[in-house]
């Protein structure tokens, strides 16, 4: 199928917003100072003020989604960790392709720590994730925070997005994968970074895996499935966080692909992930005299 057709179908098909966990509300805010972004803000009653926050960045290969098509999970959040969540709708390619992603991210950070005290929020416990493109996305957060002296408390990465090397290896390779192809993933970074995968790329946050100094960066969390395709280059990110001094975990989930989470919510190993995931990011989000 051509791609600009798939892409249409795509997010017809995947664009509907999801519902909110009761006991949370939902709230679409403008960032100010950029006039095209707004961001939803979800907050559990009885919430502490100022607490933890953590911001969320939604999956869809750069191409796909919306902030409340994340209203399920961020709710979710919110309600678990007892935390303040913000999704950015941040701007999608190839209408606005990089640096208007990781900008659209990096700039509802600045919002939260600058509004801080109007949120609720303890500017020194917040969390930045994302799944598959938002894991890329949430990385290349990271690494900008840490160069500007800004401190998290933890990176999420779920199945995250992070080197368009890959897909040069994966056709070398013929690799075939489920859920989230090997074209699929040339299109999606071909429309983010304008230019081919695997070809020369300077932009200092456009793909964060090829950062070449990781050190000083957040504490990470990274969960990819043995078979995603994505797998490869999560365990490379994880391994020279590790080298650089950077603490991380990193889960591989035996046999799952890309997206297993969405297909078997249920699945005794997915809930088990996700308490261990959200028991990271509940350790990561408690103050600092009660953290282990």
């Amino acid at each position: 199928m051509d791609p600009e057709i798939a892409l249409r179908m795509a997010r017809a098909a995947g664009g509907a917003k999801t519902a909110v966990r009761a006991g949370v509300g939902a709230e679409r805010r403008a960032v100010p100072g950029h006039p095209h972004l707004t961001a939803m803000v979800y907050e559990p009653e009885g919430r502490e003020r100022p607490g933890g926050a953590l911001l969320w960045l939604f999956g869809g290969g750069l191409i796909l989604g919306s902030a409340e098509h994340a209203n399920d999970v961020a709710s979710a959040f919110a309600a678990e960790l007892g935390a303040l969540v913000v999704v950015p709708d941040y701007r999608l390619a190839p209408e606005d392709p990089c640096p208007a992603a990781p900008d659209d991210c990096f700039a509802t950070l600045q919002w939260m720590l600058t509004h801080a005290e109007e949120l609720g929020i303890d500017p020194g416990r917040i969390v930045v994730g994302g799944e598959s493109a938002g894991g890329g996305l949430a990385a290349t957060v990271a690494q900008r925070a840490h160069d500007i002296g800004i401190e998290l408390r933890l990176q999420v990465l779920v199945a995250p997005m992070l080197d368009d090397r890959t897909v040069v290896r994966a056709e070398a390779e013929g690799r075939v994968t489920v859920s989230w192809t090997v074209p699929a993933n040339r299109f999606a970074w071909t429309s983010y970074l304008g230019h081919a995968p695997g070809e020369p790329e300077e932009r200092p946050y456009a793909v964060p895996a090829r950062r070449a100094d990781l050190g000083g960066l957040a504490p990470a969390w990274i969960s990819v499935g043995e078979i995603d395709l994505f797998h490869q280059e999560s365990a490379d990110y994880a391994r020279r966080l590790g080298e650089a001094g950077v603490a991380c975990e990193l889960t591989t989930v035996p046999g799952a692909h890309h997206a297993f989470e969405l297909v078997a919510p249920e699945h005794p190993v997915v809930r088990d992930l996700q308490r261990a995931r959200a028991e990271a990011m509940r350790e990561a989000l408690r103050p600092v005299g009660h953290m282990r």
